[in-house]
């Protein structure tokens, strides 16, 4: 059996992870790579993702000839019923903007990574099934879904297998997105506690710690309240699905309580207000403090209420230009590359008046790194603008285990893996993440895999 790490390898984004066992290729995810524009779109240009060449796909989207089934939790088909239409018209406009230079340079035009004729013909692929339900894949895999707590439908991958070269069974564990527990909507992780004989593990906050949810949801308070008394706005740059969510609950609640002014909040992101939709027909994935909200509050809608805005039209996010009064915009995208946040930032960045409130990981190269790092001036649309508006940096928000908890995460297996390969991580953050599970927790031999290394296990 062997396993290659064609992405996420020494870098959090680009997941792909091939399996090859018993003569066929699974694809343990297929991630786009982030980061610095250029690289990132020839990165994903040559990534490892041809789908004539593969046997099955669990958790993600891959064109190329690729037949066979996606296979997910019921929560991830539906979501990805709209993100991948939205992911496609990127795509399409990318490679538009692209184009226009290479034509006026007589070069070769680029095709889409996949369009969205593509996205809606790969839906008749997707094979959504629940968590915990164990399910032959192959001759030899059976595959298991349990609740990774960190979105709406994200699991952990379990797979266990019957080598038939090696006439030996084993269990694979894939980590993907570990998520965090006590903070609110989503459940917490499950524990695996039987263990693993191979772990494949996320690294993302291996040598970092997030502060108590409930201190971050004060600073957010203190945050509103801060700029509302400048007359400015609070720009939130959120990832559509899970952050925005998150946040508009945790206004909800500090609006009931009046701890925060009476102002317009807008979500502007057509994606993040279909996303929402979504969550709302999964209430089996909700913990119990969103259960106890539903059954107490007045409004019933944890990701509703009275000055709360949804945006749809093109026309009514330009709108958002006149405000002349404070308010709180959130916007996709989360890392700043993409999106309406970057017709918000181009309007209010150079004014002092006004806050970006960065509530997650931003990726080396983006704009929101260069944000959050206080670069004097940034290029948005290919102007320069001065920063001048308040940054503050909220991980109390992240849905992403922190060192502690990935570590509470593997630490609840009785088993240990006698191989662990660790990914999706910078350098520094697997570096400390490896270290910790080799001395604190006693693994035996753990591996921080170089991009494109394959491994006989």
């Amino acid at each position: 059996m062997k396993i290659t790490f064609h992405g996420a390898a020494k870098t959090v984004t680009g997941s792909q992870h091939l399996l090859e066992v018993n003569g066929k290729r699974i694809l343990l995810d297929c991630g786009l790579f982030q980061g610095k524009r250029k690289e990132a779109f020839e990165l994903n240009r040559s990534g490892f993702c041809a789908g004539k060449d593969l046997d099955c796909l669990i958790l993600s989207l891959v064109q190329k000839g690729f037949t066979g089934d996606i296979i997910c939790t019921s929560a991830t088909r539906d979501l990805c019923a709209v993100m991948h239409m939205d992911r496609a018209h990127i795509q399409e406009q990318d490679v538009e903007f692209i184009n226009k230079l290479r034509r006026q340079n007589k070069q070769k035009e680029f095709e889409p990574l996949y369009t969205k004729e593509d996205a809606v013909a790969s839906m008749d692929q997707f094979v959504g099934i629940s968590y915990n339900r164990k399910r032959e894949i192959m001759p030899g895999v059976h595959l298991t879904l349990v609740d990774a707590g960190h979105m709406l439908g994200s699991a952990n991958v379990i797979l266990d297998i019957h080598d038939q070269e090696q006439g030996r069974d084993l269990r694979l564990v894939f980590s993907g997105d570990i998520g965090r527990a006590g903070i609110p909507i989503i459940n917490d992780p499950a524990v695996l506690s039987e263990g693993a004989d191979i772990l494949i593990m996320e690294s993302t906050y291996g040598n970092r710690q997030h502060p108590p949810y409930q201190e971050s949801e004060k600073e957010l308070k203190r945050i509103v309240n801060e700029t509302y008394q400048r007359g400015g706005t609070l720009l939130i740059p959120a990832f559509a699905v899970g952050r925005t969510q998150q946040l508009v609950y945790a206004l909800h609640k500090l609006f009931l309580k009046r701890d925060i002014p009476k102002l317009p909040i807008y979500v502007d992101s057509p994606l993040a207000t279909r996303v929402t939709d979504i969550f709302r027909l999964h209430p089996e994935t909700y913990d119990s403090e969103i259960r106890e909200f539903l059954l107490k509050d007045d409004h019933s809608n944890p990701f509703g209420f009275d000055t709360l805005r949804y945006t749809q039209s093109v026309e009514d996010s330009k709108e958002l230009n006149f405000l002349r009064e404070p308010a709180i915009i959130i916007s996709a995208s989360g890392m700043m590359e993409a999106g309406r946040i970057l017709h918000h930032l181009r309007k209010r960045i150079s004014d002092k008046k006004n806050t970006i409130l960065v509530t997650g990981w931003q990726a080396p190269n983006t704009l929101g790194r260069r944000i959050v790092d206080g670069e004097e001036t940034v290029r948005i649309f290919g102007e320069e603008f001065a920063l001048k508006a308040r940054v503050e940096t909220l991980t109390g928000f992240s849905g992403h285990a922190d060192r502690d908890g990935l570590l509470a995460w593997a630490g609840a297996m009785h088993k240990k893996p006698a191989r662990t390969f660790v990914v999706h991580g910078e350098e520094d953050a697997a570096t400390a993440l490896a270290e910790s599970l080799r001395q604190e927790l006693g693994f035996p031999m753990v591996e921080i895999p170089e991009p494109h290394q394959a491994f006989e296990v």
